[in-house]
């Protein structure tokens, strides 16, 4: 029977409960990495989000002191005289009034090029959400305006192309009626050479869309490009532009994606990110409040600069903690399941030498049983032997010779049954040791002595190798002897022409001393070695295999290990370990 133990053949983990178990735990880490990642992301984008919260409620409250300080110093200014397009402007409204000055000042230029149409100032007035632009030459008359006033089809009401300057005056006296109502605004601009006039009228719609415009620009001024602006944009309901400064980076998203849920009122603020060139920016799209009203829709981008910064290094810290984590697990996956393979091994070895010693144990109490029942007919039979052979021997010489033969074979047979029942009460006696010190070398040497003529009869020299010193340890020495010597006779008859066999002994070292028979012998394969000192185990003819298996228990019992070392056709090496020092447990 092969008692080797299954190497690796039982896992106490399955590879593929393993493999399971490691996969699931590596998704887990790597999932893990992923959300820490995207809260990462979303921290940093909730945080520029806030950034901009505060920046657009800046805009706004800027914006709203800035319209009350202008209506009300509108209320103060009403009905003041013509401004001269080279006069720097002093109202408190000065803003504004700058504003309507500038574009005074362009269209003087368009006229002293000669381009100037109804059509033009229609298109200007159009443009720029002016309720009228009109221009009057150095004679008073209006030559053009970009909306009737007065009646239908006429320039002014009541009033003709004539040579005075009341054409002008009418006008201006109708703007003065509809500014007493209420009803709209005006300035009359001179032209920088006195020769002529441009009136620009807003009504309340206009003068709404530029108050709150100059406020918010006035706000944005104020504001200045700090705090990571890439841009800022201010619209009105309308998508008329209020204010802002920077490059608005174009939509890039399909229709309805961006900042129409604003306008619509649907929600106060949007986030998207977007990649513009080499930078990243952060969009925020939010409604413009005025008071408690809705003006409009406010974009702003914010540089992403530093968050790409950060959101690359934690990437990359985060990758390299699940890279790390992920081989820790793989490695503690690979030692656990070796050394539980490890544990399994060890303890299918303990139980194979359970039952090996349990066999041992059994066999050893069937051989004494067997050996006391056979030895008294045995006993009896060499005694009917001899007697046979002294008083029945045959007178005539030819067939007392063959009667001498025949004797002589049975007793040679019954000395051999004898041996092997003595070999039994050895076997089950093996474990019964009296330990007393004595000398290593005489043991050996006693060998040496008993086994030198058959050793020489089979062409084998025997070689020693010990210690001057005298090496003694704690022995059995008659068990210890019967031990050595199956191994000894065991390498002699395992040479089968010439060769030699080489006892050594080493002093003692860590708390043993060492025996080794070492052989040029038949040698042994991996397969036989396992299995050598295996009671019924032999690859003699006549053998029992209790020679090797007795050695081995008598040295387990002296607390000492035996090794075996071999090689097919190159001869064996067997390594005995004897402790040098009692140890505790070992029958004294």
């Amino acid at each position: 029977m092969d008692n080797k133990a299954p190497r690796g053949k039982h896992p106490f983990v399955q590879p593929l409960a393993l493999g399971v178990v490691s996969a699931v735990f590596i998704i887990l880490i790597v999932l893990m990495g992923i959300a820490d990642i995207h809260r990462s992301e979303q921290s940093l984008i909730r945080f520029m989000e806030d950034q901009g919260r505060r920046v657009i409620g800046v805009v706004e409250k800027l914006t709203e002191e800035n319209l009350r300080n202008m209506i009300e110093a509108s209320q103060k200014t009403a009905g003041a005289g013509p401004v001269s397009l080279k006069d720097p402007v002093f109202t408190p409204d000065e803003l504004l009034t700058e504003k309507i000055v500038t574009m005074g000042r362009q269209i003087d230029d368009q006229w002293k090029k000669r381009h100037l149409s109804d059509s033009y100032i229609k298109s200007f007035a159009d443009e720029r959400n002016l309720w009228l632009v009109a221009v009057v030459n150095d004679s008073g008359n209006v030559i053009f305006q970009s909306r009737p006033v007065g009646g239908e089809g006429t320039l002014v009401s009541g009033f003709s192309t004539g040579k005075s300057g009341q054409n002008a005056a009418g006008l201006i006296k109708i703007l003065n009626e509809m500014n007493r109502r209420q009803e709209i605004g005006f300035m009359a601009l001179k032209r920088r050479d006195q020769s002529g006039t441009i009136i620009i009228a807003l009504d309340r719609d206009s003068m709404r869309y530029w108050g709150i415009r100059v406020s918010v620009e006035r706000a944005v001024e104020k504001l200045g490009r700090g705090q990571g602006l890439v841009y800022l944009d201010i619209r009105d309901k309308n998508g008329r532009d209020l204010g802002g400064f920077g490059y608005v980076a174009p939509k890039s998203e399909p229709e309805g994606s961006r900042g129409e849920g604003v306008i619509a009122g649907i929600k106060r603020l949007s986030s998207i990110t977007i990649h513009h060139g080499e930078s990243g920016i952060q969009e925020i799209a939010a409604a413009f409040y005025i008071g408690d009203e809705q003006a409009g829709t406010v974009r702003l981008g914010i540089d992403r600069g530093n968050a790409d910064e950060i959101i690359r290094k934690n990437r990359r810290s985060v990758y390299l903690f699940v890279v790390f984590v992920v081989m820790i697990t793989l490695v503690s996956m690979f030692l656990l399941y070796h050394n539980q393979n490890r544990h399994l091994i060890g303890i299918l070895e303990m139980t194979r030498k359970l039952d090996k010693a349990e066999r041992l144990s059994s066999l050893g109490q069937l051989a004494a049983g067997v050996a006391h029942e056979i030895r008294n007919p045995l006993n009896a039979i060499s005694m009917a032997s001899q007697r046979l052979k002294r008083e029945f021997a045959p007178v005539e010489a030819e067939k007392n010779e063959e009667f001498n033969t025949i004797t002589t074979v049975i007793r040679d047979e019954i000395r051999r049954l004898n041996g092997i029942i003595e070999e039994f009460l050895t076997f089950s006696k093996s474990r019964r040791l009296e330990l007393k010190e004595n000398p290593v070398q005489d043991v050996i040497q006693k060998i040496v002595n008993l086994v030198s003529d058959e050793a020489f009869h089979h062409g084998v020299r025997i070689k020693t190798d010990w210690p001057t010193d005298s090496v003694v340890i704690p022995m059995d020495a008659d068990k210890l002897q019967q031990a050595l010597l199956n191994l000894v006779k065991n390498a002699v008859e395992s040479i089968s022409s010439t060769g030699s066999i080489t006892i050594a002994l080493r002093g003692e070292d860590k708390g043993f001393v060492k025996i080794t028979i070492a052989d040029t012998g038949c040698g042994l394969t991996p397969e036989e070695m396992e299995r050598i000192f295996n009671p019924e185990y032999t690859t003699k003819e006549k053998g029992l295999g209790l020679g090797l298996s007795l050695a081995h228990e008598i040295i387990r019992g002296h607390g000492g290990e035996i090794q075996v070392n071999s090689k097919k056709g190159e001869g064996t090496v067997f390594e005995i370990l004897l402790p040098a020092f009692q140890k505790q447990g070992v029958a004294a």
